[in-house]
């Protein structure tokens, strides 16, 4: 693990573009990732078979230009989309709401080791062995969509912490595309 302040020339450039800026990052993997060409991928839980299809579809294609895919690390859109992009042979960030020592949730350990054996990068603001709660939600969403010069949302409830993340994107001055919920 690798602890790297704002003041770092390591620190990702983009996080410094928003509002309310980490003042350090907790980096596991590979640093150079964190600069990349970043879009977030982030979705429901609870995703169809649609979004699933979606998801994969446009992850697979944002890989072949050398995309770096930026999400959660939850159940549903957020590891199929960090997933999708091991198995094309991209590279993935998955920032949590938790310390590295603490991953969230703890079913995705084996996602979480599968990202850093394939050179991908995860990352936290906490410390260690700070576990995740409700307001490190909406703290980590603001990374996803801050590291990201786009949010890409699939199948987002109106109220849910994937469209906290869309209104956080935006505010940031980043670009948010959508793939709604098939109805009918």
């Amino acid at each position: 693990m690798e602890l790297i302040k704002s003041d770092d020339k390591r620190f990702p450039s983009k996080l410094k573009e928003i509002k309310d800026t980490p003042k350090k990052l907790y980096v596991e993997g590979e640093v150079q990732n964190l600069n990349g060409n970043c879009i977030a991928v982030v979705g429901s839980r609870n995703c169809t078979e649609y979004g699933k299809k979606w998801c994969k579809y446009f992850v697979q294609e944002l890989v072949k230009y050398n995309v770096v895919i930026v999400s959660g690390m939850a159940s549903g859109i957020d590891s199929i989309a960090h997933n999708t992009a091991i198995n094309s042979g991209g590279k993935t960030i998955a920032v949590l709401p938790s310390g590295l020592e603490n991953i969230y949730p703890s079913k995705n350990l084996n996602l979480y080791k599968k990202i850093l054996a394939s050179g991908g990068t995860v990352i936290t603001e906490y410390e260690a062995k700070e576990k995740a709660e409700s307001k490190k939600f909406l703290e980590r969403n603001r990374i996803v969509s801050g590291l990201s010069f786009a949010t890409l949302v699939v199948e987002a409830a109106f109220r849910s912490g994937t469209s906290v993340t869309a209104k956080l994107a935006k505010s940031q001055m980043r670009d948010v595309y959508a793939i709604p919920r098939k109805f009918g």
